[in-house]
């Protein structure tokens, strides 16, 4: 049974650097991650792809629980610098790229101290979360993942604070890498589960029209997930 404190604070849970979420979306509590299933790491790499075609059925909430894990969840209360550890590294353990979830309902911000979905806005606005030219795959795919890299968060790291972090050419480098990281665990997931994984662009413009995030917050790259179509 989930803690009833743990599902109060999902229940409260807000944006960070969001003035709000959609109303008429509730949070979504997300079942804890479990780690007996799949394919080993070995197998999971002998069989990563890209597939471009998916089937329009949905992920149980277990499977989409074990994903966002998978993509950015703690794995270690603590980490480096005693900050709770990611699956996926990033630089100066800055955690800087944030992860939104495109599902038909609406778009939710994945919360991975609460391992809950934060509803952003309501409506299927899984279409702007592939780039333009490329939404004629994965169209009928349940889920869209968003990547979001936090400057502020990677400049102002509770890390080690080097000071390359503050120049804007080396923070994009560690962001484009700190995203194909995570990108990365989505795609061994899926290749574990049976499931299908492309990443690829998204309408950063569309998107950012949409979200109104702050002018700190940049919209990277989108990965679609799904059961591969038969």
């Amino acid at each position: 049974m989930a803690d009833k404190k743990t599902d109060k604070e999902s229940r409260n849970a807000t944006l960070p650097g969001h003035s709000g979420s959609s109303p008429s979306l509730q949070p979504i509590k997300l079942p804890k991650p479990k780690l007996d299933r799949g394919k080993s790491v070995a197998s999971a790499l002998h069989q990563r792809k890209t597939i471009r075609e998916f089937s329009d059925k949905k992920l149980p909430l277990q499977v989409l629980s074990d994903l966002l894990w998978a993509a950015a969840g703690i794995n270690r209360k603590s980490g480096p610098f005693g900050i709770p550890g990611r699956t996926a590294a990033t630089a100066s353990n800055s955690q800087e790229i944030d992860l939104y979830v495109a599902l038909q309902e609406g778009i939710y911000f994945y919360d991975p101290v609460l391992h809950c979905l934060i509803p952003v806005l309501a409506g299927d606005l899984r279409v702007l979360a592939i780039g333009r030219g490329q939404d004629g795959f994965g169209a009928d795919a349940p889920v869209r993942l968003i990547y979001v890299a936090d400057l502020d968060r990677l400049a102002n790291t509770k890390g080690y604070r080097e000071p390359g972090l503050k120049d804007p050419e080396v923070q994009k480098s560690y962001y484009f890498v700190d995203t194909g990281l995570m990108a990365g665990n989505v795609y061994l997931f899926a290749a574990s589960q049976g499931l299908a994984a492309w990443f690829h662009n998204c309408d950063r413009s569309g998107l950012s029209a949409k979200l109104k995030l702050p002018l700190d917050k940049r919209i990277l790259f989108g990965q679609t997930v799904g059961y591969p179509e038969r």
